[in-house]
């Protein structure tokens, strides 16, 4: 029956069926019945293509989308106008991506909000990887925390180029004011893949530190996250 109203029309008796008949209704009774890891990355994007293209077999565009973006994690960070760019994409299959992207943010996101950062620096560091660490281009955030170190806000202030993002300590400093936040932490990524602080970091770090001390309010650390790793100025002894 699910064939059926995908395709708008049985096939008429006598002729070969599509190689892809069924194919969807095979997938969805080896999910029920075997479980998710019985999937393939591949095969998880073709599920979230269904909805956007219910007509149709949607594994080559899934198998392009993997050899185009390296793996299932690197097809969901992807930038939309990157996504568009493989033959097939649309609108509705590249929100059909973003959209879990975004429920998969706000899901980590839950693992943080309701306990001390501190306490929970490890789902931290993941949160800020899943959320930055893939992008091609430069992102600057900051999290915001009262004082018993919960976060009260998590912003993107600035985004920049491949290798170079504009912060202004005076605008990290106002938006902690009007959060009536006690403490920040900053964090931003390398899309080079290198986590090591550049001079421009550590200057900009200091500056915000100093700007920040001045208004009472605490610079916890400061982030540099990758696709495959982190680096804490803290632990460097750079704060």
């Amino acid at each position: 029956m699910d064939e059926l109203a995908e395709g708008g029309h049985s096939a008429p008796a006598n002729h070969s069926k599509p190689h892809f008949h069924g194919h969807r209704e095979r997938l969805r009774r080896r999910l029920l019945e075997q479980g998710p890891g019985s999937l393939s990355d591949y095969e998880v994007i073709e599920f979230l293509l269904f909805g956007a293209k219910p007509r149709g077999d949607v594994k080559p565009l899934a198998k392009a989308l993997i050899a185009q973006f390296g793996s299932l994690a690197g097809v969901l960070s992807a930038a939309p106008r990157d996504l568009q760019k493989v033959p097939g994409m649309g609108d509705a299959s590249t929100a059909a991506l973003l959209i879990i992207r975004e429920a998969a943010t706000r899901l980590a996101r839950t693992d943080i909000l309701e306990q001390p950062v501190i306490e929970s620096w490890t789902q931290l560091v993941g949160y800020c990887r899943s959320i930055m660490g893939r992008s091609s281009v430069e992102h600057f955030r900051v999290l915001f925390l009262d004082r018993k170190n919960r976060l009260i806000a998590d912003e993107e202030q600035q985004r920049g180029t491949v290798d170079h993002t504009p912060v202004y300590p005076r605008e990290v400093v106002k938006r902690a004011l009007e959060l009536s936040a006690s403490a920040v932490i900053l964090v931003h990524n390398h899309p080079s893949g290198d986590a090591t602080p550049s001079q421009g970091d550590i200057d900009m770090t200091k500056e915000i530190r100093e700007t920040a001390r001045r208004m009472g309010i605490e610079l916890h650390d400061h982030l540099i996250v990758t696709r495959s790793g982190e680096s804490s100025f803290r632990s460097l002894g750079l704060i």
